[in-house]
């Protein structure tokens, strides 16, 4: 008998995901080459493939007001790319992460992240900023921080993310 439209939304879903994919990687991309690009090559990409992003976001706005069995999967989706957009995210890592729902991946990159501190192989305002960005992610995910993580988000989250968390409040 048909689908009922599962198939098509399987499908939808996927075709979607990896084209965030693919933007979240060419994002993350042209921040690992910035060097390499002059400034207005470099300016006018990253320009193109938050565009990019804003049209799939206005795509899940059509279709998360018409079939409301994607919501709950798309929404997660349009938040990450709301995120990417406002740009209070960015790590592109950090918002594919987000976007698939992957608390677990997100604490072991902070772990990483913590061993890189420690070592030396990562600076202090790097890992503040993806520090910030993945605590976050993990909050609008509706993981549980510690106390800790708690007062080291309160003191070190700036505009860009508390805008986020005021957009992701309204979409929610």
């Amino acid at each position: 008998m048909a689908s009922r439209g599962t198939t098509e939304t399987s499908k939808l879903k996927q075709n979607l995901e990896e084209q965030l994919d693919r933007l979240m990687q060419q994002l993350q991309d042209l921040e690992e080459c910035r060097e390499e690009l002059d400034a207005d090559e470099y300016e006018e990409t990253k320009k193109e493939t938050l565009e990019q992003l804003s049209e799939i976001n206005d795509s899940l706005k059509k279709i998360m007001s018409g079939d409301m069995t994607l919501v709950d999967e798309l929404s997660g989706m349009q938040l990450a790319i709301q995120a990417a957009i406002s740009q209070a995210f960015k790590t592109p890592e950090v918002i594919r992460m987000f976007a698939k729902k992957q608390p677990r991946q997100l604490r072991t990159r902070l772990a990483e992240m913590d061993r890189d501190l420690m070592v030396g192989k990562l600076g202090r305002d790097v890992y503040t900023q993806q520090k910030v960005e993945i605590l976050t992610a993990l909050r609008k995910l509706g993981e549980k921080l510690a106390p800790d993580e708690e007062m080291f988000l309160s003191a070190n989250a700036g505009a860009a993310l508390n805008q986020f968390e005021k957009v992701s409040t309204d979409l929610g």
